[in-house]
């Protein structure tokens, strides 16, 4: 199989020719031609098949009403007492729902509220106990706001009860593979899908996580996903894909993927970038408290916009926001 890395540019001095990154604010001329049995090559894009081309340029269409022609944000809202970051800090739904409403006026375009903590190490949490604290907060928000809303959950049930409060996207790190009834249920309520790559289970996928290549490897397992949603009728233009930093992959797995997001355009959908105070910024950047990591973590989401991701999901929404409004003033893109 052949996969094709656009080279991504924002630069004004755009040549003839050049085509659009997905719709968005990127433009190439360049593609590297990757192959897993063979040295990796610079092509001009013209020399893309058509098919794959078509793949990297197409506009992403809406999906919650969020249009994908410039970045867009997802603020997280862990309401659980133990998750990495910011756990125990919105675990009342009063407080949960007061950071809602911070995140929306700061710019957030879509909440993602997640009950169960998936860091490393976590232990899985019983159904009832997830929708305990979910569905209040997230039918508390629907009350009196518009904005999209996505669950954060591996479980039907969960998902099922968040959508009749008022949920309107599933965002699953096991990319629907846990609980075989989330993908139907998603299909029959024409729920748009989030769909995360995971290398084994929280409980152990920090424990020796191994690829062959890094990079085609969770191309592949996410271009095997999509399809097999489209199989149960979700349509792919209703599908997001995030290829899980941090999740079951070292540090050199992590940056490895961040060197090569744009690959991930030719899957067709939108891409989300969730790495947002995770443990290899610290690692990196000598910061040992998450929550002091946001100056790591808003230059990876600006890395990652520079390559034409569409989302970004992350803890702090004020100051991506900033970044994010200087970065396109400064880049003119």
């Amino acid at each position: 199989m052949t996969y094709y890395r656009p080279i991504p540019n924002t630069d004004a001095a755009r040549p003839a020719g050049a085509h659009t990154l997905a719709g968005g604010w990127c433009w190439f001329d360049r593609v590297e031609e990757l192959h897993r049995d063979a040295p990796a090559r610079l092509i001009p894009a013209e020399e893309v098949p058509e098919e794959a081309l078509l793949r990297l340029t197409a506009p992403r269409p809406a999906i919650c009403g969020i249009a994908f022609d410039a970045p867009s944000l997802i603020g997280i809202l862990n309401v659980t007492p133990d998750s990495f970051s910011d756990g125990g800090e919105h675990f009342d739904p009063g407080i949960a729902l007061a950071r809602a409403r911070a995140m929306q006026k700061a710019g957030a375009q879509i909440v993602d509220i997640g009950g169960e903590s998936t860091r490393p190490g976590a232990a899985e949490v019983a159904i009832a106990e997830e929708i305990r604290r979910t569905a209040p907060v997230i039918r508390a928000l629907r009350a009196e706001t518009d904005l999209p809303i996505s669950i954060d959950t591996r479980k039907a049930a969960v998902a099922r009860d968040a959508h009749e409060a008022g949920a309107t996207l599933i965002n699953d790190v096991a990319g629907f593979t846990f609980d075989p009834a989330l993908a139907p249920f998603a299909a029959k309520s024409r729920l748009p899908v989030c769909i995360m790559h995971a290398q084994g289970t929280p409980e152990i996928m920090q424990n020796d996580p191994r690829y062959d290549n890094v990079a085609l490897d969770i191309y592949d397992y996410l271009e095997g996903r999509v399809s097999a949603l489209e199989a149960l009728g979700i349509p792919r233009s209703q599908m997001i894909i995030d290829p899980g930093i941090g999740f079951g992959k070292t540090l050199e797995h992590n940056l490895t993927l961040l060197r090569s997001l744009s690959l991930f355009h030719g899957i067709g959908c939108p891409i989300l970038l969730g790495a947002s105070r995770k443990r290899f910024i610290g690692t990196l950047s000598g910061v040992e408290e998450a929550g002091a990591r946001v100056h790591g973590s808003v230059a990876v989401a600006l890395a990652g916009v520079a390559q034409g991701v569409q989302m970004l999901r992350v803890h702090d929404v004020t100051e991506t926001a900033q970044a994010l409004a200087l970065w396109r003033a400064a880049t003119g893109p």
